[in-house]
C-alpha cells in the first residue's frame, strides 16, 4: 500500500467517522487525527518491525532514535509554541527520580525482551505481528499491578528524592527557547553524524 492509498484510506475513515467526531469535543478530534498521522508515520518509518527495534537495541541501526529525536524535536517546538500564544497549559509532572529509575529499568527490560516497546507493540499487532499481542499483554497484567500496588508504592518510592515540578529550562535559569534551540541543535548535528556513519 502506497502513501497515497494509506492517505485516501484515512480521508475515508474521517469523513465515517464525521457524525461522531461532531458529538465529541475538539480536543478529541484533535487527538484522533494526530493519533493517526503518528501511526501512519510509524508504520512509513518501519520503526514498529521487530528487526528495526533489535538492531536499534544492538546500535546496528539508529532509525528508532532518528525518529524519536525528530519527534522530541516537532513535539517541543509546538507545544512550546501552543503554549506561548495561550492555547494550551502546561501539566507539569513532578521529578521523582526514585519511580523515574525504577519505571525506566522495567521499561527498558521489557523493551528488550519483547523487542518492541509499547506504542510499536500496538502498532506491529495492527500489522498482524501476533508476537506483540503478549507484550501487550503483559503490559495490561503489569498496569493492574502498578493500580494494586500504588497505595504503598505512593509512599515509598514515589516519594524518593522527589525534586518537585520541574522543567529543564527552570533548572537552568533561562527562557525554554533557549534550551529548545540547543537540544535541537544537538539533534541535528547526531543526525549528520548517524548519516555520514551510514546508521
Amino acid at each position: 500500500m502506497d502513501l497515497d492509498q494509506i492517505i485516501i484510506h484515512l480521508k475515508e475513515i474521517l469523513v465515517s467517522l464525521e457524525g461522531i467526531a461532531n458529538a465529541v469535543d475538539l480536543e478529541l478530534r484533535f487527538g484522533l487525527v494526530t493519533g493517526l498521522v503518528f501511526g501512519v508515520l510509524l508504520q512509513r518509518a518501519k520503526v514498529i518491525r521487530y528487526d528495526k527495534q533489535l538492531a536499534a537495541l544492538r546500535f546496528q541501526d539508529f532509525t528508532i532514535l532518528k525518529f524519536m529525536m525528530s519527534t522530541i524535536i516537532v513535539g517541543m517546538i509546538g507545544t512550546y509554541f501552543l503554549y506561548d500564544q495561550g492555547l494550551v497549559k502546561l501539566s507539569i509532572k513532578p521529578t521523582i527520580l526514585g519511580g523515574t529509575v525504577v519505571g525506566g529499568l522495567l521499561f527498558g527490560v521489557g523493551w528488550a525482551l519483547l523487542g518492541y516497546c509499547p506504542g510499536t507493540s500496538v502498532g506491529a499487532l495492527g500489522e498482524g505481528r501476533t508476537d506483540a499481542f503478549w507484550g501487550i499483554l503483559g503490559a495490561i497484567a503489569g498496569a493492574a499491578l502498578y493500580a494494586e500496588m500504588f497505595p504503598y508504592l505512593k509512599d515509598t518510592l514515589l516519594k524518593m528524592y522527589d525534586y518537585g515540578k520541574i522543567t529543564l529550562p527552570m533548572l537552568l535559569g533561562v527562557n525554554h527557547w533557549i534550551v529548545i534551540a540547543g537540544v535541537t541543535a544537538i539533534f541535528i548535528l547526531s543526525f549528520m553524524w548517524m548519516e555520514k556513519k551510514g546508521l
